[in-house]
């Protein structure tokens, strides 16, 4: 059975002070309002990670994890964070790959094949977003974009690796624009992942994938992106520095 998860990605918002505010009114939410067995998962900025890390409730299905990282284990990298300093702060999880690191760094797909290397190797679960820009939609190469995203980033993992990974489609037009893909979109891109995932290692692997829809979800489309059956969550942006929208997506994976 695959997991069910809601990542909040906070970006380059929120001090260390009001990080840990927003954290603990989030996990005293959870604890009030939340049953289910779906995984939460905060990624903050690098300051954050080691003191959210100390702050979670051992008893709650909530991790940390980190927005990126340097695909060197270590050396002269001024300003850069290594997998492994980040698996030191006690985060589980690291985003690789989003539409902002493609588009404002030019991370390319060999490079992200890096990153996910080092993640791993560190212990640690990528969460590789892939998707297309709204010209990539209209003139319909999508399906081709997503396919040579998965290929050259993540296709050299064996199977026992990919099993460890989290995806997430990200439809680049709908992230920060108050757009979003429709239910009937974001299914057929999540059933092509999870059909490019069977072809290339094999079914039961697809069938057991987490794939996570991310582009401006918010607690009045949630439940109808989450009912659709490749589905398994969401990659919040904007809601998730927000404790009541956050959990009010999370809640409507239990509906």
């Amino acid at each position: 059975m695959r997991k069910n998860i809601v990542a909040g990605n906070w970006k380059m918002n929120m001090d260390l002070e009001t990080g840990i505010q927003l954290f603990n009114e989030i996990q005293q939410l959870l604890k009030e309002e939340v049953n289910g067995d779906q995984e939460v998962i905060i990624c903050s900025p690098y300051i954050h990670l080691s003191s959210l890390s100390q702050l979670v409730n051992p008893n709650t299905n909530l991790s940390i994890g980190a927005q990126n990282c340097h695909q060197a284990d270590s050396g002269a990298f001024t300003g850069e964070v290594s997998a492994s300093i980040i698996a030191s702060t006690g985060a589980a999880y690291v985003i690789i790959g989003h539409s902002e690191r493609r588009l404002y760094f030019s991370e390319s797909n060999s490079l992200l094949a890096q990153k996910l290397d080092t993640v791993l190797k560190n212990g640690m679960a990528p969460i590789f977003c892939v998707g297309e820009t709204l010209e990539q939609r209209n003139n319909e190469t999508y399906f081709e974009v997503i396919k040579e995203q998965l290929t050259e980033a993540s296709f050299h993992l064996q199977g026992v690796e990919y099993r460890k990974m989290v995806l997430a489609y990200e439809p680049v037009w709908a992230i920060g624009t108050g757009l979003t893909a429709s239910p009937e979109q974001a299914q057929e891109i999540h059933s092509f992942i999870r059909g490019l995932l069977a072809d290339k290692y094999n079914q039961d692997l697809a069938n057991n994938m987490t794939i996570l829809y991310g582009g401006s979800c918010n607690p009045k489309n949630a439940s109808e992106l989450f009912a659709k059956s490749d589905i398994d969550g969401g990659l919040i942006g904007g809601a998730s520095l927000k404790a009541r929208d956050f959990v009010d997506i999370i809640k409507a994976l239990n509906e």
